[in-house]
């Protein structure tokens, strides 16, 4: 049977006097949306305790919504969350019917912004086929390509298995960067095509020692990391 709301406040509320100390809690709120994905977010706003969960998680066992409750309001006031609540929570959400219905929603519920291949100084699609034809011998299928919104420097790429595509900060659309550092972002993307993230003890790993092991494949690799490393830490500037 399905947790309901006063079930879930009683349950929020243990988990703050739990990881505070605190007696009285503040007022809760908290309800299901359909976000895409298994989402879910928590915040503090005048003594009122906004929880906002994903709808997929509304059929849960009351034990997992403790967890997911413990481990929210862990982070909230930024304490560790307990090593028992993180493995039922990670159990429960690496269910092949609970990933279903995850990627489910993702793939209708969420939107992808598309702004192609064609940048103002590279275009992917030239990229991804020079390195498919030097590092996989044209084997790799082209997903969607785009450049990001922004010039993000914490995230410089990711490929999305719902939808299939892939995208590269518009930060590498300069000539400034070097261009094996693009070809490096590029192609270790392209890496999550033959290396798919695994669960493991219902944990994600998106870079298992296979993927590290390809990825030096790379000619430029060591130039490559050590650059990544300046730009994610802001002790890059472009001349």
């Amino acid at each position: 049977m399905a947790v309901t709301e006063a079930e879930l406040k009683r349950i929020f509320a243990e988990a703050v006097r739990e990881i505070t100390g605190r007696r009285s809690v503040p007022e809760i709120e908290v309800g299901f949306y359909p976000f895409a994905g298994l989402n879910s977010y928590i915040r503090l706003r005048s003594n009122r305790l906004y929880v906002k969960l994903s709808d997929i998680l509304r059929g849960a066992p009351r034990r997992v919504h403790q967890a997911l409750a413990h481990i929210l309001v862990a982070k909230l006031f930024r304490r560790k969350a307990d090593d028992e609540c993180e493995r039922i929570y990670r159990a429960y959400t690496a269910d092949p019917a609970i990933l279903r219905a995850a990627e489910l929603a993702r793939r209708h519920r969420g939107r992808k912004r598309i702004l192609g291949p064609q940048g103002r100084y590279r275009n992917l699609e030239q990229a991804f086929q020079r390195l498919n034809r030097l590092y996989f011998g044209g084997a790799l299928r082209m997903p969607i390509l785009t450049w990001s919104p922004y010039r993000s420097r914490t995230v410089l790429g990711h490929l999305d298995h719902t939808h299939r595509t892939l995208v590269i900060s518009r930060l590498l659309d300069d000539p400034r960067i070097p261009e094996f550092f693009f070809e490096y972002v590029l192609f270790h993307e392209m890496l999550h095509l033959v290396y798919p993230p695994r669960t493991i003890n219902g944990k994600r790993y998106y870079h298992t020692a296979e993927f590290r092991e390809a990825e030096r494949r790379f000619k430029d690799y060591e130039r490559a990391k050590a650059l990544a490393e300046r730009i994610a830490n802001g002790r890059w500037h472009r001349r």
